[in-house]
């Protein structure tokens, strides 16, 4: 392997990388000749974690959230990720604005009208009427819950693990590298390069789903403005065309490349939601953000325990009802996206403390999103007629969001901007501004599954980290051309059961990092000088 990896002028680990691209090739292979198949056993697997472990995932996304607020607000929250004189690479607006775009700018442009109106339409507690006030505040709640404080946890706890063992043990930028507290020095040997090939290829395709939807969505949009047909071909045309950007940006690398597709995203979604606050009713929607912090923070601790207990009692769904679907499928493949997130988000976070870390990565995005869902979601709700006088009022016009959310869920954002004035236009932006969040997601992948191979901060050769940018691209596309949609969903029951044991290392990752931090009163040891096991 070494003399090919030095044939071919890679510079990487030849195990990690080869293993991970012909796995990857080999799954890919056995997926397009029985799709059904495949998807019907790892459909059965996902069925037994939800109905078996959905406890598992509901109560271990809390424990990280409680986890990290108290290492945040504890003494060791002044430790400095890189050394006491390190400082911040990234000015606090552009670390920002990377977090959001390489984390879940597309799923908020996705979910950001379509969840809402599906929790509003479809309440998730039992007793509750469809179209309520009632059933508004829950969608509110439940649409932040999923996409807040928790989404950011299963982000933050890898990403705090990375940055503090990387950059204050000086080792590998590798998803092992976490472990060491745990295993020592056996993170160097097959057992780490396990570790390390089954985080990129949940990486992998953990964000082919990603721009398999995210693809959905464009092509929706250019279907709305200008006709174009959903159909496998402009599908395959659009995945082609926003690899190309996306490749184009992992040359030009993190500083000129990802931060700047970030900063301008992020300012085109910014003017996109001002758009629609200042358009729409705007006194309303600014109440509604108020009201909804307030929603978020009191159902916050109920919602975070919630298991569904009684799921058998109010229905014929087998015992989870709606929190399986929804909430513990957010969970496993959020958790999927675990270590690309997290040893992005390690990357551009050189020289700030852990309380900056954690509260920064925990709360800014979470904070937006929550402003976005109460724009976004309150307007689209209130097209949709929130009571029965209002949708008495609205005659026919009732229930046209929840309609097109039923029909076609990456329809729903452009169905919603035809209620407002110059709806082409903005129709336009929002394929815009999804596009590059797509692009800007495949890049930064693309550039930490490189880590993940090389070991180093520092990027590989171009062709090296090109190969996996058009890796992401090919699986999609070639999942869509040969696959179908029967393709797109056996991978999400695959990545779906993949998220248990990615759950159960983010899980170790947490005792290894309090392991880790509880010998920082160790004089001997010092950045760069990792403590041996038996000092831990």
């Amino acid at each position: 392997m070494e003399a090919l990896a030095k044939k071919l002028g890679l510079r990487t680990n030849p195990t990690i990388f080869f293993t991970s691209a012909g796995i990857m090739i080999l799954f890919l292979v056995v997926l397009l000749i029985a799709p059904g198949s495949i998807g019907e056993a790892f459909g059965a697997g996902r069925e037994w974690i939800v109905t078996n472990l959905g406890w598992f995932f509901i109560f271990g996304v809390t424990s990280w959230v409680a986890f990290l607020l108290w290492v945040a607000l504890s003494r060791f929250g002044a430790i400095r990720l890189g050394g006491n004189d390190a400082k911040p690479a990234y000015s606090n607006i552009s670390w920002f604005t990377m977090l959001f775009a390489g984390g879940i700018g597309t799923v908020l442009m996705f979910w950001g009208v379509a969840e809402p109106i599906s929790h509003f339409s479809s309440p998730p507690r039992p007793n509750v009427e469809p179209y309520s006030v009632e059933a508004a505040d829950d969608a509110m709640s439940f649409a932040i819950y999923h996409l807040g404080l928790h989404t950011w946890a299963i982000f933050t706890m890898p990403g705090l693990a990375f940055a503090y063992f990387i950059y204050r043990y000086d080792l590998p930028m590798r998803f092992s590298s976490v472990f060491y507290p745990l295993i020592g020095d056996r993170i160097y040997g097959p057992l780490g390069k396990t570790l390390d090939v089954f985080a990129i290829l949940g990486t992998l395709f953990g964000v082919a789903v990603s721009i398999g939807l995210g693809t959905q969505q464009i092509n929706a949009g250019l279907t709305e403005l200008f006709g174009i047909p959903d159909a496998v071909i402009t599908k395959v045309l659009i995945i082609a065309i926003l690899t190309a950007v996306a490749v184009g940006s992992i040359v030009a690398g993190l500083d000129s490349g990802v931060k700047r597709l970030s900063n301008i995203n992020i300012g085109m979604a910014v003017g996109l939601m001002v758009f629609v606050l200042f358009t729409g009713s705007t006194v309303f929607l600014l109440r509604a953000v108020v009201e909804t912090f307030g929603l978020y923070i009191s159902n916050l601790l109920p919602m975070a325990f919630w298991n569904d207990t009684l799921a058998s009692y109010t229905g014929d769904d087998g015992g989870w009802g709606w929190q399986g679907s929804w909430t513990v499928f957010y969970w496993a493949w959020t958790v999927t996206w675990s270590p690309f997130i997290g040893i992005f988000v390690a990357r551009i976070s050189r020289g700030r403390t852990i309380r900056e870390f954690v509260l920064g990565v925990l709360f800014a995005p979470s904070i937006f999103t929550l402003i976005w869902f109460a724009i976004f979601g309150w307007s689209a709700m209130q097209i949709d007629g929130i009571g029965p006088e209002a949708r008495e009022a609205l005659g026919e016009q009732a229930g046209v969001l929840s309609q097109a959310v039923g029909e076609s869920v990456p329809l729903a954002m452009f169905a919603f901007f035809e209620n407002f004035p110059g709806a082409t236009l903005i129709q336009g932006l929002a394929v815009v501004i999804v596009a590059i969040f797509f692009a800007t997601s495949s890049d930064s992948a693309s550039l930490v599954v490189d880590m993940l191979c090389t070991g180093s901060p520092d990027p590989g050769p171009w062709h090296q980290r090109v190969f996996w940018g058009v890796s992401e691209g090919m699986l999609a596309a070639m999942l869509i051309v040969l696959a179908g949609d029967a393709g797109l969903t056996a991978l999400q029951e695959v990545i779906t059961v993949v998220g248990l044991p990615m759950f159960i290392l983010v899980f170790a990752m947490m005792f290894a990092l309090f392991r880790g931090l509880a010998q920082e009163k160790l004089s001997e040891v010092r950045v760069g000088s990792p403590p041996r096991p038996e000092q831990l």
